[in-house]
């Protein structure tokens, strides 16, 4: 079956955040939103016809996955990343970012320094300095167009007593997909260094051809015992608003600590829904998934190709995975929150501010590539015309 990702659907009027709330986070309402991390692409059919056959039921109590759930998870990782799981080291969360405040709340005491990676995911930034913990940062290096982790600056923050790192692969908004040398290399120094890493792999289906997603704790089971990976369907399937989240934890003692922070807050089992499309997804969303990514490499071709003779100031980090582009405005010399209002206000484009991101940030703004190209060029084009006006 072919699937269209050049339609557009209007998700209007649906309390949809990234089309419905332009007002309040933009302060007007006729900004192109190419901003928060879902897509605007139809779920696999097999999704929707598993959702409505659950809806046609008429009964939505309590709920918990079954065998068919824990399969469909196993099954999946097995597949698609050659990484075999136990049922017993899966645990729910309704989202990445829930999980993350409560692993670092679960798994480190206050005051603890935890380490991450800017220019990265703002949650990052306060899952850390909700618990009063300390934020280290270990900033990513721009050489050649690509990003690379600074490993001497690395060994010399774990030495200073860092106790967990939350690592981003593939990282958001770099898009770089870890290579395996890279990542054994950051191993052994966790190891030598004790040093917990909590690997957010929420973009680990969104690979571009030419490129591997290696799950953290593959490497060996000596890191496996010391990392936990967080996953879900949310960004590969585009249902992030059912709100299923996964995280595997293979050391046991990790697992009962999460599992007693979370019995502090109430959050036991996913919802109806998101069982059923979470089952219904890696089941079936196989084919669905080849066709998008095939799509978002032509949108990034597009994008990168529009820059190169329509906006040269603009340079774009080409993403090795995600459906995200980290683009460098840093040639208009404005200042951060000029270059956000410019965007805004001038172009009438709604895109995630660099600075948010932390240190490396600034001049840089994030776009959303899981759009119609249709969407895609108009943005650009209302981008070109307001530098035209500079």
């Amino acid at each position: 079956m072919n699937y269209d990702f050049n339609q557009i659907i209007d998700r209007r009027r649906t309390g949809c955040v990234k089309w419905d709330f332009n007002q309040k986070i933009f302060g007007r309402e006729d900004v192109l939103p190419l901003w928060v991390a879902d897509m605007d692409f139809q779920v696999p059919p097999a999704v929707i016809e598993a959702l409505v056959n659950r809806a046609k039921h008429g009964i939505y109590g309590y709920s918990d996955g079954m065998d068919g759930y824990y399969e469909a998870i196993i099954s999946w990782m097995q597949k698609q990343h050659q990484w075999l799981i136990e049922r017993d080291w899966i645990m729910f969360s309704p989202g990445i970012v829930p999980a993350l405040n409560e692993l670092v709340r679960s798994l480190t005491k206050s005051g603890d320094k935890i380490l991450l990676q800017s220019p990265v995911y703002p949650p990052f930034f306060s899952a850390i300095r909700n618990h009063g913990h300390e934020v280290v940062n270990s900033q990513l290096r721009l050489e050649d167009n690509r990003y690379t982790m600074d490993f001497s600056d690395l060994e010399e923050k774990f030495a200073a007593g860092v106790k967990m790192m939350i690592l981003c692969n593939p990282h958001n908004p770099v898009g770089r997909v870890w290579e395996r040398a890279e990542l054994e290399r950051l191993g052994r120094l966790c190891l030598a260094y004790d040093v917990l890493i909590v690997s957010d792999e929420i973009h680990g289906d969104l690979i571009y051809e030419g490129y591997q997603h290696i799950p953290f704790a593959t490497l060996s089971d000596e890191l496996a015992m010391q990392s936990i990976v967080c996953t879900a369907p949310s960004k590969t399937f585009n249902l992030a608003g059912l709100q299923t989240s996964n995280l595997i934890i293979p050391n046991p003692n990790y697992r009962e600590a999460f599992r007693s922070s979370q019995n502090l807050t109430g959050i036991h089992h996913p919802n109806v829904f998101g069982i059923t499309a979470l089952e219904a997804a890696y089941q079936c969303g196989g084919d669905w998934l080849d066709q998008l990514m095939h799509y978002l490499k032509g949108n990034v071709e597009f994008v990168i190709n529009f820059l190169e003779q329509e906006l040269p100031q603009i340079k774009a980090i080409p993403p090795e995975g995600t459906y995200l582009i980290w683009l460098d405005f840093r040639q208009l010399e404005m200042e951060s929150k000029d270059l956000q209002n410019f965007l805004v206000q001038k172009a009438g484009v709604g895109l995630n501010a660099g600075y948010l991101f932390g240190p490396g940030g600034e001049g840089y703004a994030r776009l959303n590539l899981g759009c119609s190209r249709l969407l895609l060029e108009e943005g650009l084009n209302r981008i070109k015309t307001a530098i035209q006006g500079i």
